[in-house]
């Protein structure tokens, strides 16, 4: 699954390391996610696109072969 995650957190002018704080997950887990090698669960997608002021659609972008 592709995603913006990187993009739309470098416009807000926020950290990873912040971001993992808002999130309570590691800095790792934020790494990860942004190099699209961790998919979130649905309830951290959730808490990601409200960090954004978004939805899950806007910041995660599900491919063909993701189905």
């Amino acid at each position: 699954m592709k995603n913006r995650m990187k993009q739309l957190r470098k416009e807000q002018g926020i950290s990873q390391e912040k971001m993992a704080d808002m999130l309570d997950v590691s800095r790792q887990t934020i790494i990860s996610i942004e190099r699209e090698k961790y998919n979130p669960s649905l309830p951290l997608a959730i808490q990601i696109a409200r960090c954004f002021n978004s939805t899950v659609e806007e910041v995660f972008i599900l491919e063909k072969e993701d189905l």
